[in-house]
């Protein structure tokens, strides 16, 4: 493969993580000293829509060890966005305005940070810069904590929010039995449509400090299970602690909320914008059952805690940006990078690709046998899966005890 010199742009899409950044760092450290290949390198404000309107961060005028701190900043240093792209054959405008961007810029090389969507975008982007002769390597970076990404044993992001999530599962596990009454607690974890982050409050459990019972999206939820499930738990001990996905729907197909309102909002990409399940259910478990409920929603709190991610995800979320630039000068183009297991004891991962056609809107659900019969708790498949990417922690240097956090300058680029 012929060596390709221009310049290269970083962009970060979609819902933060506690690691997102250290993919940008990964990036930004290896595209640097590849200078004799990679002329200039760029960040895109707010994603994609950056590139539209043509505001780009210069990354050469970054201070190095600030750069480094991005490995354990949290959310999207660079601006995020929900920009989807729409197909080509039906407006291209966007398109040509990415197009005359890049030949402004000179960008031989096009990074894209992010999930679902973003591959999608990758794969559009990629498929008319061929179509129009346009020389330039695209590789999505991936990044998601519902974990839901086709291809990858897991993804960037999805460790550091387990091990909060299942943190501070234990946490309210102590607080809600420390007086001698009847108590219902019922957790509300993100996942639109897969459980892996609600599933990982099962390894509180294993540590005796979880939830009696995980209802999940993968399982259609049925709200006089659920009811009688929660009984059964509730005669015996007198307290019950129930995690549920904020994605999780009924047979016909209804989220939780839309059992009380049919007027739930959407964001820019025309997915429902959840959160509510845990308030729906508390107030129907207070009504059916009576005593003290509770409802917590976890909300941004486990996207964004870095002062307790896993060092495991912050390592290999860098190693993803590192590797993607790396498989870009070799050549690649049109590939989302990958996490490969290869063994659970002792835990090891390396790094593949993935044709971005098969990555970009396809959903990697919980597996069904992964779920116990009943579709009330996770077995110890899942366990064993997710135990060993929580196991170290990552903590954020700290300044009079608070997280010393990456300070960009953002300079503003010319072409």
């Amino acid at each position: 493969m012929s060596t390709l010199k221009g310049n290269l742009i970083f962009g970060q899409s979609g819902g933060p993580t506690a690691v997102i950044n250290a993919s940008a760092a990964g990036v930004f450290t290896e595209a640097l000293k590849r200078n004799d290949v990679i002329e200039k390198v760029y960040g895109a404000a707010h994603g994609i829509v950056g590139i539209l309107n043509e505001q780009l961060y210069d990354i050469g005028q970054e201070d190095p060890a600030e750069i480094q701190l991005l490995k354990t900043t949290p959310s999207s240093e660079l601006g995020s966005c929900r920009y989807k792209l729409t197909d080509p054959d039906i407006d291209d405008a966007d398109y040509i305005k990415i197009l005359e961007v890049f030949k402004k810029y000179n960008i031989r090389y096009f990074f894209y940070n992010g999930g679902n969507d973003s591959m999608d975008t990758c794969l559009k982007i990629s498929k008319y810069l061929e179509k129009q002769n346009y020389e330039c390597r695209i590789l999505g970076v991936p990044k998601t904590i519902d974990n839901d990404l086709y291809g990858t044993d897991h993804c960037p992001g999805y460790a550091s929010a387990a091990r909060y999530i299942a943190t501070a599962t234990m946490e309210v596990h102590k607080d809600a039995n420390v007086y001698d009454n009847t108590m219902i607690c019922v957790l509300e974890v993100m996942g639109r449509h897969a459980g892996w982050l609600t599933a990982a409050t099962a390894l509180a459990a294993t540590h005796g400090c979880g939830p009696d019972l995980i209802y999940l999206p993968e399982v259609p939820f049925d709200m006089d299970t659920m009811l009688q499930d929660t009984y059964k738990v509730f005669k015996e001990k007198k307290k019950v602690m129930i995690a549920v996905s904020e994605g999780v729907k009924t047979k016909e197909g209804k989220f939780l909320p839309e059992l009380v309102t049919e007027d739930i909002a959407r964001n820019s990409s025309g997915h429902a914008q959840l959160g509510g399940a845990a308030s729906v259910l508390s107030n129907y478990l207070k009504y059916m059952i009576g005593g003290k409920v509770r409802g917590i929603e976890f909300s941004l709190l486990q996207r964004c805690a870095s002062h307790w991610g896993s060092k495991i995800d912050v390592d290999e979320a860098y190693l993803a940006g590192v590797t993607a630039v790396q498989k870009a000068i070799e050549g690649y183009s049109g590939y989302m990078v990958a996490y490969e297991r290869i063994s659970n004891q002792p835990y090891r991962c390396e790094m593949k690709l993935v044709e971005l056609k098969k990555a970009a809107n396809v959903e990697k659900v919980i597996p069904r046998e992964w779920i116990n019969e009943e579709g009330n708790f996770v077995t110890q498949e899942f366990v064993d899966y997710a135990a060993p990417l929580i196991a170290i922690p990552s903590t954020p240097p700290l300044i009079d005890g608070l997280p010393r956090f990456a300070k960009l300058k953002k300079v503003l680029a010319t072409p």
